[in-house]
């Protein structure tokens, strides 16, 4: 039977003490860098693995944050949770993942979470939370991070980064407004919803400053789901004065509303143009590809989670990040046909 690999066979391999090596494994930034390659050698050579169990014993920290989303089936998520993950492995963090629709509505089942010691600290991917659970979330954060992404408590105490929702809105509205459109609509995200305000309160903003003309059925309600923007192409269909483009407020939005139109034989953009928000991966490869608001999602994840870590390492600031959005254009806008 092979033997497991030692603390020691490390030691003896790179040529220094096992107190030097366990140094260099849970302080790394205190050695030398010289005996840091030493002992990343050793430790490849022999094989050894750190013993995590011992590690969190010995430094009272579970070494994992808990990341929580409103839907575990949106595919807007993927690239946050990849930007998460690869700030989080790098540090020696694992990512656990929980969803809000699972949670108990005060709260208690997310602290659980922290005082259990599974987790170091939350990364809040869903900005509608209840009065009693954000409430809750802020008494654990004296202790522990949490820190909102994508969405947000407005008043809040926690840290946050975020996407320029406002900027991107009111892009999207000029861009199909240079394109010749006067009669644009809006279907917008779940009522209540942070980013449902946002974007819907830009789009109102701009129309405005535009002096576009909105009739009230040309403001549809949604949420950000496929069906949502089914029903509300059935909608379009059956107003008597349609808008000749649509801006939703996410791309899964205009998904279900273009593919609605075209099993009703409607064109897009030749009938309306259609605008999203997010670019998630499908975006450039649904037929048409849509034009869209691009949010940098990797890089969201990447900042929320450098937050946390940084809360961990003693830097508690309570930041607010607002990171750039870019207008993409796709072949589902293009100028009226009328």
């Amino acid at each position: 039977m092979q033997k497991t690999p030692t603390l020691q066979d490390v030691a003896r391999i790179a040529g220094v003490s096992t107190a030097t090596v366990s140094r260099t494994l849970s302080n790394p930034k205190v050695v030398h860098e010289s005996t840091r390659e030493k002992v990343a050698n050793a430790v490849r050579v022999s094989g050894y693995r750190i013993n995590r169990a011992a590690r969190n014993l010995r430094t009272q920290r579970a070494h994992s944050i808990l990341v929580l989303l409103p839907d575990l089936a949106n595919p807007f998520f993927s690239a946050i949770l990849e930007g998460i993950s690869i700030s989080l492995s790098a540090k020696g963090y694992s990512m656990l993942i929980a969803s809000t629709k699972q949670v108990h509505a005060s709260g208690e089942q997310l602290v659980d979470y922290l005082d259990d010691a599974r987790a170091d600290g939350m990364i809040v991917l869903d900005g509608g939370l209840t009065p009693e659970v954000v409430g809750t979330l802020e008494n654990a954060s004296d202790s522990k991070p949490v820190v909102f992404a994508c969405e947000w408590i407005e008043n809040g105490k926690f840290p946050s980064v975020r996407s320029e929702n406002r900027r991107g809105t009111k892009a999207a509205v000029k861009y199909l407004y240079d394109l010749g459109h006067t009669k644009i609509a809006h279907i917008a995200g779940p009522e209540g919803n942070v980013l449902m305000h946002a974007r819907k309160d830009a789009f109102l903003a701009e129309m405005k400053t535009l002096q576009l003309e909105l009739k009230p059925e040309w403001l549809v309600s949604g949420d950000f789901s496929l069906d949502a923007g089914r029903i509300a192409a059935e909608t379009w269909i059956a107003m008597h004065d349609r808008p000749t483009a649509v801006f939703c407020a996410s791309d899964q939005i205009a998904f279900g509303f273009i593919s609605e139109l075209s099993r009703c034989d409607f064109k897009v953009p030749k009938d309306v143009s259609v605008m999203g928000f997010d670019d998630i991966e499908l975006s450039e490869r649904f037929i048409p590809p849509l034009s869209t608001i691009q949010q940098d999602r990797t890089r969201l994840g990447k900042t929320a989670a450098k937050i946390v870590l940084d809360w961990l390492e003693g830097k508690s600031d309570n930041p607010t990040i607002i990171l750039p959005v870019t207008l993409i254009k796709r072949e589902s806008t293009s100028g009226p046909s009328n």
